[in-house]
């Protein structure tokens, strides 16, 4: 049962991205705050999606660490739920992603209508600093910039590999960052078709303050996701009763 009601759950979620991206085509023209709300209801709609068809819900622990205005978040990256799951928790989110999905059509598109931040991953330094550039600008609005630090989906359980983007952006931006630590990964597994029932949470920690040495952000923010997140995931396995996958 489980895998069937994966199998229709996906191809309802597919279904409903690529409604959104055509049907949704009149956001390409309006103000980015309303395509912005559109957005934000499109992942609440896949979440309801999940929700009724496979039995996975949402927990947010922690929303009063979440400041209002400019902020940089560093969100866990497990699986592809938290690159939409995240977004309604935000009052104007700026995510940082790859380059290459600018690409996509209709995707892409909707991509940069957002003004989201692409980062060239080929192009060295010149991709930070179009990058911190972007991000400036963004936070100059008062959005909130999302970034995964690892850069890629890593299973629960793996070892952490951190690249050096997030400590650029919180060094330019000087502004608090917002770590976050999830457990989605056992549910929503990178790479497999499969989703499992259960609760995915999500927790929001303390915000680390602007104005830390590198080393320094480096160590308190990896040491609190990363256990943050152990405990997130050994909370999830207990609850399935099985163990790791």
């Amino acid at each position: 049962m489980i895998a069937l009601r994966s199998l229709l759950f996906n191809a309802l979620f597919y279904v409903n991205l690529i409604a959104f991206m055509v049907i949704g085509c009149v956001f390409y023209v309006t103000p980015r705050a309303w395509s912005m709300a559109a957005l934000k209801v499109w992942a609440r709609a896949s979440l309801l999606l999940l929700r009724v068809v496979v039995g996975t819900t949402m927990e947010i622990r922690g929303r009063e660490n979440l400041p209002p205005g400019p902020v940089l978040v560093a969100s866990k990256h497990q699986s592809l739920w938290e690159t939409f799951a995240l977004l309604p928790l935000f009052a104007d989110p700026a995510v940082v992603l790859k380059r290459e999905l600018t690409f996509i059509p209709l995707f892409g598109w909707f991509a940069l209508k957002f003004q989201m931040i692409p980062v060239d991953r080929g192009a060295g330094s010149t991709a930070l600093r179009r990058m911190l550039e972007r991000a400036t600008k963004a936070a100059a609005q008062g959005r909130q910039i999302v970034v995964f630090p690892e850069g890629t989906r890593r299973p629960p359980g793996a070892e952490a590999a951190y690249r050096p983007g997030t400590a650029a952006l919180y060094r330019k931006l000087g502004v608090q960052c917002v770590p976050i630590a999830l457990n989605s990964g056992l549910f929503w597994p990178r790479r497999r078709f499969m989703r499992y029932p259960g609760t995915i949470i999500v927790e929001i920690l303390d915000p680390v303050p602007p104005g830390l040495d590198r080393r320094s952000f480096d160590r308190v923010l990896q040491e609190r996701i990363e256990n943050a997140t152990a405990s997130l995931v050994a909370e999830g396995l207990k609850s399935q009763g099985e163990p790791a996958r």
